[in-house]
C-alpha cells in the first residue's frame, strides 16, 4: 500500500507537510521525530459499529476514546474495536499506519472536538512516515465530525 495514502491525500488538494521520520517505539518518541506536542500525534482508530460497518476516530496524542460519549454520539448500544487483521481489512492499512486517506472505503470520521483550530499529524499509510494537516480542513474534506469523543489518557 506504500504511497496509497499519500496520493490520496494529494489528490484532496489540502496543503499538507511529509514528514519521513522513521521508526518510532512511542508517542513521545513520534512526537518528538515530527517535531509536535503529544495532543497533536493524532492516532486513528477503527471502530466496528457492525458487520462490515466501521468507522475512523481521531484522537489527540494524550486522550483516550470515550466510549459512553462515543456510543451515545452515534445513537448505539455497542462499539467494539477490530482486531489488527480486521482493521487491516477494513482499511487496507497495518496498526500504526492507519489513516482515513486511501483507505479501502471511505469509512465516516469523527474527530475529537480538540483538534479543532490545529495542525495535527496523521499517520501516512507507512511506518515512519506522518503528514501534518490543519484539523478542521482535513476533518471538513473528509466530511468529518468534530465531537467530545475523548477522555484524558490514564494516569500509570
Amino acid at each position: 500500500m506504500t504511497g496509497t495514502a499519500l496520493d490520496a491525500l494529494a489528490s484532496t488538494g489540502l496543503d499538507h507537510r511529509v514528514i519521513r521520520h522513521g521508526p518510532v517505539r512511542s508517542l513521545a518518541e513520534a512526537a518528538a521525530a515530527r517535531g509536535v506536542e503529544i495532543p497533536d500525534v493524532v492516532k486513528t482508530i477503527v471502530v466496528r459499529r457492525g458487520d462490515d460497518d466501521f468507522l475512523f476516530v481521531l484522537v489527540p496524542g494524550d486522550r483516550v476514546i470515550s466510549w459512553p460519549k462515543l456510543r451515545a454520539l452515534l445513537g448505539v448500544s455497542r462499539l467494539s474495536m477490530p482486531d489488527a487483521s480486521e482493521a487491516k481489512a477494513a482499511t487496507g492499512y497495518e496498526r500504526g499506519t492507519i489513516t482515513p486517506y486511501g483507505s479501502l472505503k471511505p469509512w465516516p470520521v469523527i474527530a475529537d472536538e480538540r483538534l479543532r483550530g490545529r495542525e495535527i499529524t496523521l499517520g501516512a499509510g507507512e511506518h515512519g512516515v506522518a503528514v501534518a494537516v490543519d484539523a478542521d480542513a482535513a476533518v471538513a474534506g473528509l466530511a468529518g465530525t468534530f465531537a467530545d469523543v475523548t477522555d484524558p489518557e490514564p494516569t500509570r
